[in-house]
């Protein structure tokens, strides 16, 4: 049980003292550029989705 709470001991003492946070903006400019990730893989997605289907559609003459 000693090692357990030493432990969690050591992990506040690293989260408290031994990280470094980032700052506000910081944290803003990398939900913009998750943001803008996400969106362009979404758009390929799409494309090749689109792309896809035109195909079969064209290749088996049925559509969805």
């Amino acid at each position: 049980m000693a090692k357990v709470l030493d432990f969690f001991k050591d992990s506040y003492v690293e989260v408290t003292e031994k990280v470094t946070w980032p700052t506000w903006s910081q944290l803003q400019n990398s939900a913009v550029v998750v943001l803008v990730a996400s969106v362009l893989i979404a758009l390929v997605i799409f494309v090749m989705d689109k792309a896809s289907s035109n195909l079969l559609e064209l290749l088996y003459g049925i559509t969805s």
